[in-house]
């Protein structure tokens, strides 16, 4: 494995399986070719399945399993969760609302997305709201108050507050500063 994907992992390392490689693994067992035919897609469909499983690995998409989640349930609802804010990110979420749609109560889902994302809920949210306004003020001439409500703030005096806290300049001068280089 060191020799073809470059590095090996941890030996003690155990991982959540994502549903793409879970699918692939269930279609490795249950095939209903006959000998010859299965043999070969068996053959095919376990070097897929290696080949994604270090590509995912080394992308860092395959999620750890940590000492607080070892139930597969809970970690697919933390990363529903995680799902729900890369999809809504720019809707109004609260730690209930986000928990609710989840089916986790609230203190699994945060001692959970901690342990799994090594940052708070809102973190995640704050992150990828900067992330597309700083996407917005560079590419569309939108005013900044604008820019602001369409990323999920509620005014554009917590937007420019959230926006220096998380890139340390305001967004105005962001957009001068992009733009004048």
């Amino acid at each position: 494995c060191e020799r073809i994907f470059g590095y090996v992992p941890d030996d003690d390392c155990a991982f959540h399986l994502p549903p793409d490689l879970t699918a692939t693994a269930l279609s490795i067992r249950d095939n209903g070719l006959p000998a010859p035919s299965c043999d070969t897609l068996r053959l095919a469909k376990s070097i897929e399945l290696l080949c994604e499983t270090w590509r995912s690995l080394a992308n860092g998409n395959l999620i750890p399993l940590s000492d607080g989640i070892r139930n597969r349930a809970d970690a697919e609802r933390i990363l529903a969760a995680r799902q729900l804010i890369d999809e809504h990110w720019h809707e109004k979420l609260t730690l209930d609302s986000i928990a609710r749609a989840c089916g986790i109560n609230r203190a699994k889902l945060t001692r959970g997305f901690r342990d799994m994302f090594a940052c708070t809920i809102a973190d995640a949210i704050s992150v990828r709201r900067l992330h597309h306004a700083r996407s917005m003020l560079l590419s569309t001439d939108l005013p900044v108050a604008t820019i602001g409500y369409r990323c999920g703030y509620e005014n554009n005096a917590s937007f420019s507050r959230a926006f220096q806290r998380g890139t340390g300049v305001a967004p105005t001068l962001y957009r001068a500063q992009k733009l004048a280089a």
